[in-house]
């Protein structure tokens, strides 16, 4: 039998490690697996230990019920404030921090939308496969959720300049063959064969060295890092609007959003 693990104490996540594969799934079934930072706090608590279990060679990152990898952060949470939190705790960012410490390969296991906060943690991961019933997109400008630096900046390491400004500009929706022609993806396949794929991947990295794993990743996140650090202690929203979670602009976005009608911003424009 293989040897598996499982952790019952998260209330947001699923946690379990079998074969060299630890397997961390988003449970917020109800919200899409939408997250808050208590989500967060428990994806970073999982991503250390991917990092100090010797037995893992591989993550993968995914969500649970097959409606949805993650559509981002909770839109009720925003709607009471939560952005807020989220900005000063940091917690994003060091949930991303965490995914690149771990030092082992990490999988975008995706099945139904990646839209938002869920876009961007499936292309922070080191491979992305997705089931060809998924759907890819950035919706901060259409809700009022101002994501800023390296989250927003790295996609252009993914896709190049133009077509990164055009998902987070225009807060489109992509399907998962758009994203393999861009690059956002490594492959994709019928939703029915989506676990046998990412084990074929997860096995073959599990084959190699870990050490020249290990290297090969801190080399790629290295040369990123310096940048990282220079925008992620910047406060491009602070500097641009100081009074943003008052004026109202947020709520009116996430309010929009939940009572499912376009949003009119034209007072803050």
């Amino acid at each position: 039998m293989p040897e598996t693990e499982t952790e019952t104490t998260y209330t947001d996540i699923q946690f379990d490690v079998s074969d060299g594969v630890a397997t961390v799934t988003i449970d917020r079934q109800n919200r899409l697996n939408a997250f808050t930072p208590h989500t967060l706090r428990e994806m970073i608590d999982a991503f250390n230990r991917v990092r100090d279990d010797g037995q893992v060679g591989v993550a993968v990152l995914t969500g649970a019920g097959g409606r949805a990898f993650c559509a981002g952060g909770d839109m009720e949470w925003e709607k009471d404030g939560g952005l807020e939190e989220l900005k000063v705790d940091n917690v994003m960012v060091g949930l991303y921090d965490a995914m690149r410490d771990c030092l082992k390969p990490v999988i975008a296991r995706v099945d139904g939308y990646a839209i938002g906060g869920g876009n961007h943690l499936a292309y922070h991961c080191d491979i992305t496969i997705a089931s060809d019933r998924s759907t890819f997109g950035q919706n901060g400008a259409r809700v009022g959720s101002p994501a800023s630096g390296s989250i927003v900046s790295y996609l252009a390491r993914n896709l190049g300049e133009k077509r990164a400004r055009e998902m987070w500009l225009m807060c489109r929706k992509y399907t998962p063959a758009q994203m393999l022609d861009w690059g956002l993806v490594n492959a994709v396949v019928p939703a029915d064969a989506l676990d046998v794929e990412v084990r074929k991947w997860a096995d073959e990295m599990l084959a190699l060295s870990p050490t020249v794993l290990k290297v090969l990743k801190k080399s790629f996140d290295d040369e990123w890092a310096p940048l990282r650090a220079r925008q992620d202690d910047a406060d491009f929203l602070g500097e641009i609007n100081p009074g943003f979670f008052e004026s109202g602009e947020q709520q009116e976005g996430a309010t929009a959003f939940l009572e499912k009608r376009v949003p009119d911003f034209s007072a803050w424009r």
